[in-house]
């Protein structure tokens, strides 16, 4: 008994706001990305199930874990979380540089963003299998089907649409891209991606963006005036916002286009602040409805905040009074989200599986909708971000 009060008391240690140093000389942040990767690791040893996959998928999850992997090995320097993402890789590029299963006639922007963290890969390995399905990735948008304004589509078999979404599955890498190869002229689409769907989707008075944009306006789920969808989604803003973030580590500070992405960023954070929950420091699933029955407090998109918050003002993107926030925010996910199993490894709660626009058997982008979605805990979607907001956490 005395050994278990022992190792609950080191827990619920960590877990205070402002604890900086672990017994074992790591920074809180740093142990708990390490916690939470170990976890992970040892409920999902096969990379590709890390979301729960009945079967290898090259999607965009598996790819945000992997990257969160290589930023655990990068900031610990322990080969495990490497080798774990490397797995993931070679478990679909072949020699040749194909990715199993992907086919690019689809369009699915989602697949793009698991391109990101084979350009650390590549770095280390200068294998060419890692370069080659780089460019294949690369040169699904060269032919992604696009608005008339030039806005790339979320998939195929969704014509006319962006989604918030999107914005951080193909843009990142895209300005990644551009840096790596120096094709300097895909920082202007790389902008325009963003300037488009804020254009359509920033709804000023209630200070956040709507999940999706027809422009065809046919959609069930489209306001028949603006084409947008009905509500604003707690994990599309995650996503959107942490592609605004991420996006502006490769556009070159003198390039034009980097203050509109500035602009956007800081109007965008003053409702990703207003919307913030004043007692836990969390966010909702339907971000502006808090109060209505049915909502709840969600896991993958308070990390993407929190994430976010803390990377822009340490980077001054944004002001340092958002940094109070995010620590706010990111105490409130150790108090109300992160679960000890008392196996060794912890676990993320309330984290919404998936949501989406229009598809069979239809979604329409209800209030009722997005509230009756599955529920699960660890979540690759909320895994991911809480683990890059924990290392984020003790960056200075």
């Amino acid at each position: 008994m005395t050994r278990f009060w022992i190792i609950l008391t080191g827990f619920l240690t960590l877990l205070q706001p402002g604890f900086a140093q672990t017994q074992k000389g790591r920074t809180a942040g740093l142990e708990m990305a390490i916690k939470m990767a170990d976890s992970e690791m040892k409920q999902f040893p096969e990379p590709w199930t890390v979301d729960y996959n009945p079967k290898p998928v090259w999607n965009y999850t598996q790819g945000l874990v992997a990257q969160a992997m290589i930023q655990v090995w990068k900031a610990g320097n322990n080969k495990a979380y490497y080798t774990y993402a490397k797995e993931y890789a070679d478990k679909f590029i072949d020699s040749k540089g194909n990715i199993s299963g992907y086919k690019i006639e689809e369009y699915n922007i989602d697949c793009v963003n698991s391109g990101k963290f084979l350009f650390d890969l590549f770095e280390k390995t200068k294998d060419e299998r890692y370069r080659k399905a780089i460019i294949l990735l690369r040169n699904q948008l060269k032919t992604q089907p696009r608005t008339s304004e030039g806005g790339f589509w979320h998939k195929q078999r969704y014509p006319n649409q962006m989604w918030l979404d999107g914005l951080y599955m193909g843009a990142p890498f895209y300005a990644q891209y551009a840096v790596a190869f120096n094709e300097p002229a895909i920082f202007d689409d790389v902008v325009n991606q963003f300037i488009i769907i804020h254009k359509h989707t920033f709804n000023p008075e209630i200070g956040l963006n709507y999940h999706g944009w027809d422009e065809s306006k046919t959609q069930k789920w489209a306001n028949p005036e603006t084409g947008c969808s009905p509500n604003f989604w707690g994990r599309a803003m995650g996503w959107y916002v942490v592609a605004l973030v991420d996006v502006l580590d490769f556009i070159p500070r003198e390039h034009a286009g980097r203050a509109k992405i500035l602009e956007i960023l800081n109007q965008v954070v003053v409702g990703v602040k207003k919307y913030q929950d004043p007692k836990t420091g969390l966010w909702y699933q339907v971000l502006d409805q808090g109060q209505r029955e049915g909502n709840y407090l969600e896991a993958t998109a308070s990390s993407m905040f929190t994430y976010a918050l803390l990377k822009a003002s340490r980077k001054g993107y944004i002001s340092t009074d958002y940094k109070a926030i995010a620590i706010k925010a990111y105490n409130g996910i150790l108090k109300n989200l992160i679960q000890n199993n008392g196996d060794g490894t912890i676990s993320l709660t309330k984290c919404c599986s998936v949501a989406g626009l229009g598809g069979n058997p239809y979604r329409d982008g209800s209030y009722e909708y997005y509230v009756h979605e599955p529920v699960r805990a660890n979540d690759a979607k909320g895994v991911g971000p809480f683990i890059m907001a924990s290392l984020e956490y003790d960056r200075k």
